[in-house]
């Protein structure tokens, strides 16, 4: 555990020793500060909640966390310090798990970070400030889900670009995978059990239920299994890549 959390710590610093976590936090309260307050009407919904503000969360993050995610294996991998790592006394189990904590509290202090327009809805208005909360919450958990995937490809290649293209094309598919457009392409050939199981792997579908306060145990459990299940593929990629 010792292990995990200084290379957590040596992982956070060094997004902050570059302009990377500066620029990815400074785009992404702009980009909810637009999406909220003129494309999400908040104001003209005359309502104090902060639906407009989660609503393209998910949107955000399907862009954003890859490319912070895309250089954590594969610049490892490319510039050949992933050796040094592993000479170290630590097992590949904790190095992945350190470096997906790290980029996780950068993630949550991007978020912490949007506060201001949390106090905003309170002073228009006497909001739900437990929705809020859940909706904070649900928000981190897809994010550690988007985060483990994009973490996943990085292992996969050297090339960041390709890194950062490989997740956003792997997030997408879990974003609109309830999409009605993507529904209704099954519905055409499956029964509905195939149907209800596509749509239960939609990352939009489980949030849209957290973000309007509903704590359901299964949306809960289903964003933290999609992020060990990623976690544990890019160690055995890892572990595959070390040893060949």
């Amino acid at each position: 555990m010792n292990a995990i959390f200084v290379l957590a710590r040596r992982e956070f610093a060094s997004f902050f020793a570059t302009p990377i976590a500066y620029v990815f936090i400074a785009i992404f309260l702009i980009l909810s500060g637009i999406f909220t307050f003129f494309m999400g009407d908040l104001y003209e919904r005359g309502q104090a909640d902060l639906q407009p503000f989660f609503s393209f969360h998910p949107w955000l993050y399907l862009f954003l966390v890859p490319a912070i995610a895309m250089r954590g294996w594969a610049e490892e991998r490319r510039s050949g310090t992933i050796e040094l790592l592993m000479t170290l006394p630590i097992t590949v189990t904790q190095a992945v798990i350190g470096k997906f904590i790290a980029a996780w509290l950068v993630l949550l202090l991007a978020l912490l970070l949007t506060f201001p327009v949390w106090l905003t809805v309170n002073y228009l208005g006497q909001p739900d400030n437990g929705i809020i909360l859940t909706g904070y919450l649900g928000s981190w958990l897809m994010a550690g889900a988007f985060l483990a995937i994009s973490l996943c490809m990085s292992a996969l290649t050297k090339n960041q670009v390709i890194a950062f293209v490989l997740a956003i094309a792997l997030c997408f598919l879990f974003v609109v995978a309830g999409s009605d457009l993507v529904l209704d392409a099954f519905t055409l050939w499956a029964d509905n059990s195939v149907v209800d199981t596509v749509a239960s792997f939609s990352f939009l579908q489980r949030f849209d239920a957290l973000s309007k306060g509903v704590i359901a145990l299964n949306d809960v459990v289903y964003f933290l299994l999609s992020t060990g299940f990623w976690l544990y593929a890019c160690q055995i990629i890892i572990e595959q890549k070390k040893a060949a």
